[in-house]
């Protein structure tokens, strides 16, 4: 195996265990952070923590429940019975079990002297599911949980040991799962060659600049009123979720599916930008960053009109300037990510399926996950 095959296996494999023990660390800090709610006597925030991270859990058991079973049939050849993975699933332990199925196919290939190219195009195929499965947790549960912890922090003005902990986990987090969705695009175009590791460190900066401040926006507006944030959420969300029906969503097997998608594909354009359809969408990325700014604009000047109803010592001087530089920055290093680094593939018609693809005979043998392939070609514009 040549040296260079056999590093980026180990790489991969690395980042495999890194993935699965971030979860289970994360997990854990949530729980903890529960507790200590529970026995200081706040259990409302107890409540949404756990709330937040059932509601995120269940979305990923469903998720992974429907694309193994529209998977091809005879492709994960050790899978256990339909009823036993049903039963992982309802215990809530269908990510996990992805993860051990990516850890024992990623050991396999950096094993093998010579992988075969089934393999390694396998060991994709597992990676890109737990991918996308992560980027969901992330804006399900952890960017969630990080604007409550924020405003907790905000309305109390004062920051407890755990409180910094689950911060910096969320922080963590939040920038891993960025740039492994990044990275995890790169294996679906047709010339890698086109996409270096740069382009992924300037992707994952813009989206954390600019995710920071609207999370800064979304929790100075739930310090003040706790009440009202439910229904901004929900009202933005709405509007979001029919924006992403118009454009025709087509990533999950059955209708039903699909509205779970369009859902979280929503509450992700909450938060951040995410592209879902095909075509060029610099028109679209424009309306959902003045539609945003808009909103977060609104949210810190009501928060400004009522700012002495929080408890003092809150560093405003430090909070605003820095959520500001951080918007500026973020916008700039996306403009010069979508001029200079984001690349354009030649995508190939299908004529089977009509997709888009470049491929060989032999490799449309090998395992695809026209899940992902689906959206890198509407991440990555076609020539």
């Amino acid at each position: 195996m040549p040296w260079s095959l056999h590093a980026k296996l180990l790489t991969d494999l690395i980042l495999v265990v890194w993935g699965t023990a971030a979860f289970l660390i994360n997990l854990g800090a949530n729980l903890w952070v529960a507790s200590q709610y529970v026995l200081n006597g706040r259990y409302v925030w107890a409540a949404l923590v756990l709330t937040l991270l059932g509601l995120s859990s269940v979305a990923l058991q469903v998720f992974s429940w429907v694309w193994l079973r529209a998977d091809p049939p005879g492709l994960h050849e050790s899978q256990p019975p339909d009823r036993c993975l049903a039963l992982l699933h309802l215990l809530q332990l269908g990510y996990l079990y992805r993860c051990k199925q990516g850890l024992q196919q990623g050991l396999l290939v950096w094993q093998q002297e010579v992988p075969s190219e089934f393999d390694l195009a396998y060991a994709d195929f597992l990676s890109l599911d737990i991918s996308m499965l992560r980027l969901f947790e992330t804006f399900l549960e952890k960017t969630p949980q990080l604007t409550l912890t924020l405003a907790i922090i905000l309305q109390t003005g004062q920051a407890e040991h755990y409180q910094w902990v689950i911060i910096c986990i969320s922080f963590v987090g939040i920038s891993w799962a960025l740039l492994d969705y990044h990275q995890a695009l790169r294996t679906c175009i047709p010339s890698k060659r086109h996409l270096r590791l740069g382009s992924s460190v300037i992707y994952f900066l813009w989206n954390l600049l600019l995710l920071w401040p609207r999370v800064l926006a979304v929790a100075l507006f739930s310090a003040l009123f706790p009440r009202y944030v439910a229904l901004h959420f929900l009202g933005l969300w709405l509007v979001l979720l029919f924006w992403v029906w118009l454009q025709g969503t087509d990533f999950m097997p059955d209708p039903c599916s699909e509205w779970l998608y369009r859902a979280t594909v929503a509450t992700i354009l909450y938060f951040s930008w995410f592209n879902v359809a095909e075509g060029h969408s610099r028109g679209r990325a424009t309306i959902h960053l003045v539609f945003l700014l808009s909103d977060s604009v609104l949210l810190v000047v009501t928060w400004l009109t009522h700012i002495a109803w929080l408890p003092s010592g809150i560093p405003l001087q430090i909070l605003l300037p820095v959520g500001s530089v951080s918007f500026l920055l973020g916008l700039v290093l996306r403009l010069v990510y979508y001029h200079w680094l984001h690349p354009t593939c030649h995508w190939e018609s299908d004529e089977v399926d009509g997709t888009w693809a470049f491929h060989t005979p032999e490799w449309c043998q090998l395992p695809q996950n026209r899940r992902m392939m689906g959206l890198a070609q509407n991440f990555f514009p076609k020539t």
